[in-house]
């Protein structure tokens, strides 16, 4: 079985956000577990994959595709400042929540581009 070094890696680049978030940011690990796990997946697959999260972007040819994208890409901006509002968070726990969408997007971002390489 070969050993793979970039998931050992992963685990602590995930685990140093997560650490900072809690010692920061916020007290609670169940929130901030979520955190680790998702940056755990997003520095594995950048460190297993030759490519950079800013590196891919999407292109749209079609004015309704473009449309659609301008206003899923608006959602998608919105949303966690939304929710910060509705749920009336303050301080460091609004930035707590935008850490986590951030790398809930560029999660999915990630992955994308590694199904798309995998296929190539």
């Amino acid at each position: 079985m070969k050993f793979n070094k970039s998931l050992p890696l992963a685990v602590l680049i995930g685990c140093c956000v997560g650490g900072g978030v809690y010692r920061f940011l916020l007290s609670d690990w169940f929130f901030v577990s979520s955190i680790v796990t998702i940056y755990i997946g997003i520095a594995y697959f950048i460190l297993a994959y030759d490519f950079g999260l800013l590196g891919e972007q999407f292109t749209f040819y079609d004015r309704y595709d473009r449309f659609g994208y301008a206003v899923g890409v608006f959602g998608l901006s919105i949303g966690p400042l939304a929710l910060i509002e509705y749920v009336d968070l303050q301080g460091s726990e609004a930035v707590g929540v935008l850490m986590w969408s951030l790398g809930m997007i560029a999660y999915f971002v990630i992955i994308s581009n590694v199904r798309s390489q995998q296929r190539q």
